[in-house]
């Protein structure tokens, strides 16, 4: 079976680029990242790329500062070096409607929540678990889902929970699950790669694998 080919959409740290990155030298995925992209040129995740030589290539306000010529410029990259999964590890762009037509069903996002609670436009990072602690939920966690029009409104692959202690607060919340998009992150990526994953209609049906 031929190796997936990955491009990895970043903004920041690059702690989930790093998960993948981990998992696939390890032989648990059977993919290549072919290149981070970044619309921060001072993102760390530059440099976990490049310390793993992964080619790297900055979209940023600064050189593009019409968002229409950026998500141009991301498709075209996209499309040039024939990617079949586009995973956004902590993308602070939205993505254009062209791209995801242009890659339906094979764009996947991590977001830090139980999607639908404390998601879609304007819930990213520490808001996220700002939120999740205000309103005293017990119960919190990561999702995997392809991205669609709707902000965090794609098919889910995967979920993950874990529990909020009273004594919780944002931050030691937010490392909670982190833990958790490390570990699910990639196993969305595997089951893709291995074929497993079936789009019906806004759900996704997990297949089995072989033995």
């Amino acid at each position: 079976m031929s190796r997936l080919k990955v491009a990895v959409l970043i903004s920041g740290g690059g702690t989930n680029l790093q998960a993948l990155i981990d998992e696939i030298e390890k032989g648990y995925i059977n993919a290549e990242i072919k290149l981070v992209i970044s619309s921060n040129k001072n993102a760390y995740g530059l440099i976990r790329a490049e310390k793993h030589n992964i080619p790297t290539i900055i979209v940023d306000r600064y050189n593009y500062s019409n968002k229409d010529k950026r998500q141009k410029m991301v498709l075209d990259t996209l499309e040039k070096n024939q990617i079949d999964l586009v995973v956004l590890a902590g993308y602070l762009e939205i993505i254009s409607n062209e791209v995801i037509e242009g890659f339906r069903n094979r764009i996947i996002n991590i977001h830090p929540s139980l999607i639908p609670s404390f998601s879609g436009r304007g819930y990213y990072g520490e808001r996220v678990h700002q939120e999740a602690i205000a309103r005293g939920v017990k119960v919190s966690g990561a999702t995997v889902h392809f991205v669609n029009e709707e902000t965090d409104g794609g098919p889910i692959i995967i979920q993950e929970a874990i529990s909020v202690e009273y004594e919780d607060n944002e931050k030691t919340l937010q490392m909670k699950v982190l833990k958790l998009e490390h570990k699910i992150l990639p196993q969305a990526v595997k089951l893709f790669s291995e074929g497993r994953i079936e789009v019906v209609k806004n759900r996704v049906r997990i297949m089995e694998g072989e033995e």
